[in-house]
């Protein structure tokens, strides 16, 4: 697994942590809410790169669940499962903030994050909203 699929799933994990069981957004962010094992497995990279996605995150979340509302098609924003809910903020963040990260890898990323972590229709319903994200974005 590469250092950036890493650092994704762990930025992943802290917003569904942070989302059922809500802290202090410099716990979440310095990943305090993880093992100290887990966490001393991270080389200095994935940590740096998780560390700027729940940051970033969670620091423009109203402009990011924004995004998201504005995306949904005969979907209501306080339905959406909690693991969709923090691949959809962490790869919409993605998508609007970090310029140097293709949009293709955000939702590629987004894709295979949701297939290992969410339920069998996870995947197709963040393509659906990441796309329309991303086409709205490069206009």
């Amino acid at each position: 697994m590469g250092s950036r699929r890493q650092a994704r799933i762990v930025a992943f994990q802290a917003l569904f942590s942070h989302e059922m069981n809500p802290r202090p957004r410099s716990e979440v962010v310095s990943l305090d809410w993880m093992d100290q094992s887990e966490r001393e497995q991270l080389t200095p990279d994935v940590e740096f790169f998780a560390r700027n996605i729940i940051n970033g995150t969670l620091e423009h979340l109203p402009e990011v669940d924004k995004s998201i509302k504005d995306h949904l098609k005969n979907w209501d924003f306080d339905r959406i499962g909690r693991v969709d809910l923090a691949i959809l903020r962490i790869s919409t963040f993605g998508l609007l903030f970090l310029s140097d990260v293709p949009p293709k890898v955000t939702i590629d990323e987004a894709i295979d994050i949701a297939k290992k972590f969410g339920s069998t229709e996870s995947y197709r319903f963040i393509n659906g909203v990441l796309d329309g994200i991303n086409k709205e974005t490069r206009i």
